[in-house]
């Protein structure tokens, strides 16, 4: 007497979760199947869903950004593991007590190596209304930037207390969204920062080319506000035009589903973020020579890249640091400036001024231990850095490439470059060994 779709459901459900592991998702105990009795065992998650908090919209800004970036860093690990959700939406969303989100309820999602039994099955849009991609609408159900898209209408209602497509309940009211874009958060909003309009409207892009490329690239956006490229997204105030939205209507009156859409991993493989790890203080000039030839190599193999530039300070365990140089400088400042020359010729090179090219000025007493730690919470695919290149100083003040290669999660380019002169070699020691008895410094 069950609902067809949620027998369905149910069978895709007791298929995927096997597949799954880590902290953004239930971890899967045990199932049965319906020769006897169907059922799923799985982590209790403490705690109520997203849902609640609808109540409380419009909610903070940085509220809205916490939870962006919260739920941007699981769909990532999700679309990591071959898995396009397609049910995104606040009840589906749980905390674990650090903080961590959990996407719970695959019912409707899909595999990229297990089969579709829903495409397989039926022949109408599969999802929860107002939070169904355009893609959705016309049977496209790889495509793990529509979970970008329902996240996007998350971060609409949360930010204006409205939902920026209604809640439509038939097929032509959900292609509604081909053609009509919504309100702009700034619109119902006054104090709604033109960086989130320009983050939420990129979401919401009826094209998926259009909108993040990844889940990563999203929270990385949210992590760092004060570096997002505005757009003419940021500065509307109204909806495009009759005209505009009559010419989408007609193009997507004609418009016939794609034939196919890229995998989760196709979109991870050519969209994914490089950081390069500066030491600009110290190391020689031809290492950061080495180190730019390098990482523009590497980021002009993957056009839809982005690059992350990180620098660390190291501050000293014990005791206070100077926050200026001996003019009265900030070293803050001074180090992110050095960090912008260094980008310079890399961004010129590959046209990166269209928002694909941050900036990271950290504080550490561990220099490695920091870098792992940025590349972790902004989910890096691939590390490019350079290697102390006199092993003497090696051996004094150890190496962080090394630790960098052993602890990180991803891929980790080491770049040496020719030995440096005696000279050089004496100048590079004679700073970090200051760095190194600044690290116990006297409070």
């Amino acid at each position: 007497g069950e609902d067809p779709a949620t027998i369905v459901g149910y069978e895709v459900e007791q298929m995927i979760m096997p597949a799954l592991t880590g902290q953004h998702v239930p971890r899967y105990v045990a199932r049965g199947d319906f020769t006897r009795q169907p059922f799923i065992v799985m982590e209790h998650i403490a705690g109520d869903t997203l849902r609640p908090r609808l109540a409380g919209a419009p909610l903070a800004l940085d509220e809205v950004a916490e939870i962006g970036i919260r739920v941007a860093t699981a769909l990532h690990d999700l679309h990591r593991q071959h898995v396009v959700h397609l049910d995104v939406k606040p009840s589906n969303i749980m905390f674990r007590p650090d903080g961590a989100a959990v996407l719970v309820d695959y019912g409707l999602s899909r595999h990229e190596h297990l089969p579709d039994l829903l495409e397989e099955e039926f022949s109408l849009p599969m999802g929860t209304g107002p939070y169904m991609s355009p893609e959705q609408v016309q049977f496209i159900r790889n495509d793990p930037r529509s979970d970008l898209f329902a996240l996007g209408v998350m971060l609409y209602h949360f930010t204006t207390g409205e939902r920026p497509f209604g809640a439509p309940t038939s097929v032509r009211g959900l292609r509604k969204r081909l053609w009509i874009d919504p309100v702009p958060p700034r619109a119902l909003r006054k104090d709604c920062p033109p960086w989130l309009q320009e983050v939420i409207l990129k979401c919401l892009e009826v094209q998926p080319d259009k909108r993040y490329q990844t889940a990563a690239q999203l929270a990385l956006d949210l992590q760092q506000p004060d570096q997002i490229v505005l757009t003419r997204r940021a500065e509307r105030m109204v909806r495009s035009s009759q005209w505009t939205r009559l010419k989408r209507w007609f193009f997507a009156l004609g418009a016939e589903p794609q034939e196919s859409a890229p995998s989760a991993t196709e979109v991870l493989n050519r969209s994914s973020i490089v950081m390069a790890a500066v030491d600009i203080d110290n190391a020689a000039p031809e290492l950061l020579d080495q180190l730019r030839e390098s990482v523009r190599r590497i980021v002009l193999t993957e056009p839809g890249a982005r690059l992350a530039c990180v620098s660390v300070m190291r501050i000293a365990r014990i005791g206070t640091d100077a926050l200026t140089d001996h003019t009265g400088k900030s070293l803050h400042v001074k180090q992110l400036v050095g960090l912008k020359h260094w980008a310079r010729p890399i961004s010129k090179s590959l046209n990166l001024e269209d928002g694909r090219l941050t900036f990271h000025v950290l504080e550490a007493p561990d220099p490695a231990d920091a870098l792992v730690d940025f590349a972790r919470r902004n989910q890096v695919d691939h590390i490019v850095m350079g290697a102390r290149g006199n092993s003497l100083l090696r051996r004094y003040l150890g190496s962080v490439s090394s630790t960098v290669v052993a602890e990180s999660l991803c891929t980790v380019t080491v770049v040496r470059a020719s030995a440096p002169t005696d000279a050089e070699a004496g100048e590079i020691a004679r700073r970090q060994a200051v760095d190194a008895r600044d690290d116990v410094a006297p409070s």
